[in-house]
């Protein structure tokens, strides 16, 4: 039983941890600056650029993977702006049709393509790979100190390891500039604090966990992890620190339930075949949020205004 979990259950549920702490770090502060839908925008805006990197580069490494989200934000950017302009529409329509567009615009382009030799296609898009990221190799729960078979690790997990350490790292690093950003920008500025250059990292680092999950769970945890664990932190606790521990703990709980859910949950009911596991992941966070709306201690801020 343990050699078939480490095969084919402990990558899996590895990167899946990995992927929905590192959107929710970020999350916490995009919920309480009310921008929680630029994670949303980062999911949607990432596929076109991330077709394009691939087109161009011949690979889905990292690093063209970035440059192409990087280059897909930039164009939201400018097309935000001129429909705002040219149409006198209000900002969020705008943002609304950009997005829409440029996520159509990526799934139309991925139907054209031939990308199969990566995995890359509308389903990858948009559920990820997740099952398929198994350690065929391993052997046991020796093989965690097996250099061989640690080598022939799905390259996935220490791809998502690095980038989940990153995240953690600028959160740690810069938590005060955060803190006070978040809840004060006036007195931020006072004080010397690059407001809006904060305010740019953290929506970087947000795109830094959304391209680095998008190959591995796809844009539906991605998009639920933004969200969704923040939000039921939030209705746990009044204090920051609390609440990224909080929304840690709910995304890791996802992630595991989710998967486990996947396979076995349909088999318990009598079903032949398991779902997607990025998808279960997604529903199984937003039951913890709707459960956190009903029974959370600071549950009486849903709906309250300000």
């Amino acid at each position: 039983m343990g050699a078939e979990f480490v095969q084919f259950s402990l990558t899996p549920i590895l990167i899946g941890i990995l992927a929905a702490v590192a959107c929710a770090l970020p999350g916490n502060f995009l919920i309480l600056r009310r921008q929680a839908l630029i994670g949303d925008a980062i999911s949607h805006v990432v596929l076109p650029g991330i077709v394009v990197a691939f087109l161009v580069a011949g690979t889905v490494a990292a690093l063209p993977m970035l440059l192409g989200a990087a280059g897909a934000a930039l164009v939201a950017v400018v097309l935000i702006e001129l429909v705002r302009r040219v149409g006198r529409v209000e900002p969020g329509a705008a943002m609304g049709v950009v997005f829409t567009t440029l996520f159509a615009g990526g799934v139309l382009l991925l139907e054209q393509t031939d990308t199969s030799s990566v995995h890359l296609d509308v389903e990858h898009a948009l559920m990820g790979n997740l099952e398929s990221l198994v350690w065929l190799r391993a052997e046991g729960w020796h093989s965690l100190v097996d250099p061989a078979a640690l080598a022939t690790l799905p390259p996935e997990l220490p791809r998502m390891a690095l980038a989940c350490a990153v995240i953690v790292a600028l959160t740690l690093g810069f938590w005060r500039w955060l803190k006070v950003t978040t809840f004060d920008e006036g007195f931020a500025a006072t004080i010397g604090i690059p407001a809006r250059s904060v305010g740019l990292g953290l929506v970087i680092a947000a795109a830094l966990a959304a391209v680095a999950a998008f190959d591995a769970v796809g844009s539906i945890i991605v998009i639920a992890m933004f969200i969704c664990p923040p939000a039921a932190a939030r209705l746990m606790t009044e204090r920051l620190e609390s609440q990224v521990l909080w929304s840690a703990g709910f995304a890791t709980l996802s992630a595991i339930l989710g998967y486990v859910l996947a396979g076995y949950g349909p088999l318990w009911l009598g079903a032949s075949a398991s779902v997607s596991a990025a998808g279960m992941i997604a529903a199984v966070s937003g039951v913890v949020l709707w459960l956190a709306c009903l029974f959370a201690p600071h549950r009486s801020r849903v709906g309250a205004p300000g």
